[in-house]
């Protein structure tokens, strides 16, 4: 079997859309559910680009998590690894709408059933013919889950898969802005690849410049950086190559999952032009301003449209 599916552990939940852009939660007349969660999105990019992806997740045995295995499994991702619990609901995270389509969340998950996961409920069956394990900060918290993430690292590695980490950072969800950055700071060396915005930076490293933050962030096992700045394009760096990706100028209606799906295909387009852990630290410069352009396009799509998953293109919409 090809080394060429996307694993993805973490939270999948319900985005609650608003219908409204550019006001508070309290003048928000209504909210329409659609299916998020980070690393729930990236595996649908990956899987609507055309490529195989599974997630590890647990959701509560209700109708919102019954509805993230369906949509998921629309999408074409595999979900044979997402347990069900009746311990708690499936997390919820409402969304409320900047006028320029940036956003603030709510989030409805104390506990929720994602961070309930077990490590004992990790199946190694689901890293067979793994490309690459990607995971985010949300459920790295002091709960079952962060412990399942170690374990799903230690299988990984030993299938020859490569670390992908984007720390997607949500304070509301942790007791204090320390205990995350400290956690975040405790999993990079742990990463292949590592992902993050330019308003992360600062908080990670204490530098608000990447070429000062870069030091810090090639820690431990980190061989690319991916760094995005919105419109600001996006840049990634190996110890020995650079390359950058201007983004392109679209109407941004939404920018929910836009992260997601940048990291989700350029995942996937690693593994099209035939990238492994083995090759990861050689990317050449031409290598990185194709993967960084593929995935540019894939977000100037997505954002023009509403929702996470539901605005992902497919290949044939000439990403």
């Amino acid at each position: 079997m090809a080394n060429d599916k996307l694993i993805a552990i973490g939270e999948a939940l319900i985005d609650l859309i608003p219908d409204r852009t550019g006001c508070e939660f309290g003048e928000v007349g209504a909210f329409s559910p659609a299916v998020g969660g980070a690393p729930a999105n990236v595996c649908a990019a990956y899987a609507i680009l055309g490529g195989r992806a599974s997630l590890i997740s647990q959701l509560g045995d209700d109708p919102f998590g019954h509805k993230i295995i369906n949509e998921l499994e629309q999408y074409g991702v595999d979900t044979s690894a997402i347990k069900l619990t009746d311990k708690a609901n499936t997390a919820l995270a409402f969304v409320s709408l900047a006028s320029d389509g940036n956003r603030t969340f709510s989030f409805y998950r104390k506990p929720s059933a994602d961070m309930l996961l077990d490590r004992k409920q990790i199946e190694t069956k689901v890293f067979d013919g793994a490309f690459a394990l990607h995971f985010c900060s949300v459920s790295l918290g002091d709960f079952p889950m962060k412990e399942a993430h170690r374990t799903a690292i230690a299988e990984a590695r030993k299938c020859g898969a490569m670390i992908s980490f984007d720390p997607n950072l949500r304070f509301q969800l942790w007791d204090s802005e320390q205990a995350l950055i400290r956690t975040v700071l405790e999993f990079i060396p742990d990463c292949d690849i590592l992902k993050i915005s330019d308003e992360e930076l600062g908080y990670i490293t204490g530098e608000n410049d990447i070429e000062a933050a870069l030091p810090k962030l090639f820690a431990g096992e980190v061989k690319l950086v991916v760094y995005t700045c919105a419109e600001g394009g996006a840049y990634a760096f190996t110890r020995q190559n650079r390359a950058f990706s201007p983004a392109r100028k679209v109407n941004v209606v939404d920018t929910t999952g836009a992260g997601d799906g940048f990291i989700g295909s350029m995942l996937f387009k690693m593994n099209m032009i035939g990238i492994t852990k083995e090759t990861l630290a050689e990317m050449t410069a031409d290598d990185l301003k194709t993967c960084l352009d593929f995935s540019n396009e894939f977000c100037a799509r997505s954002v023009t449209k509403h929702g996470a998953i539901a605005s992902y293109p497919h290949m044939e919409d000439r990403c």
